[in-house]
């Protein structure tokens, strides 16, 4: 039984069909990327897993059990958390205040030691742990959103282009961190327009094409398809 499933799914904007039968999967321990052009669904994909849409056919399930009529905050709470396109970090509230907040669906006293973990992944936000969240930079903010994200203690993360905006030097560093979190013990579904990065930090990987899934396989076996490659890797 995979951790999390996607099955059938079709998901619409209104009258725009956006996710049209997709169906994938998730197995505990792995990174599993979600790779696509502008506009090919995959955000859609994830806001459908979390709750923030909802298909009008198909499953989402977690550990075999549906979530896909659940609410977004039941689905954090059973253990789905989302770092959102674009960070959405509080800009007004502190740092600390902002990883608080990613701890506010978790029902018992959130110990230190949650808060230094987070601390030691993103040292830099140790430092500003006061600062106001609007006031970071771009790759700071990166951290918090992913750091907020984990402090709901997720058995699947949820990242959505956790390298947009970022300096190159950046982006390598978000994706061995990614990489960390995942060897400590969280599954990560990953959505990423850098194809080359992401494959190169997956295990498995799926290209989504206008709402569709077209090719699923190895990472390793999908950055050598020359297709992909074309598409997605600069290839000739």
């Amino acid at each position: 039984m995979a951790l999390l499933e996607v099955k059938d799914v079709h998901t619409y904007y209104g009258a725009i069909h956006a996710l049209r039968g997709v169906s994938m999967s998730v197995e505990e321990g792995e990174i599993v990327t979600l790779i696509g052009s502008n506009g090919a669904g995959k955000s859609t994909t994830l806001r459908t897993i979390s709750g923030l849409l909802r298909p009008r056919q198909g499953e989402v399930t977690l550990r075999g059990a549906r979530i896909d009529g659940l609410r977004p905050h039941e689905i954090v709470e059973l253990g789905v958390s989302q770092s959102p396109e674009g960070r959405r970090v509080f800009a007004r509230m502190t740092v600390h205040e902002n990883l608080e907040m990613g701890a506010f669906s978790r029902r018992e006293k959130v110990p230190r030691d949650d808060y230094d973990r987070i601390y030691d992944l993103f040292p830099r936000l140790r430092e500003r742990t006061a600062q106001r969240a609007g006031t970071l930079s771009g790759g700071e903010q990166q951290m918090l959103a992913i750091g907020r994200a984990l402090m709901a203690k997720p058995s699947v993360l949820l990242l959505d282009e956790p390298s947009m905006g970022l300096a190159p030097i950046l982006v390598e560093q978000i994706f061995e961190i990614i990489r960390t979190i995942n060897q400590t013990g969280t599954t990560v579904l990953l959505v990423e327009q850098n194809a080359l990065m992401a494959l190169g930090v997956a295990h498995r990987g799926y290209i989504l094409q206008s709402g569709e899934i077209v090719l699923a396989d190895a990472a390793a076996v999908l950055a050598k398809d020359e297709a992909v490659q074309r598409a997605y890797l600069g290839g000739d």
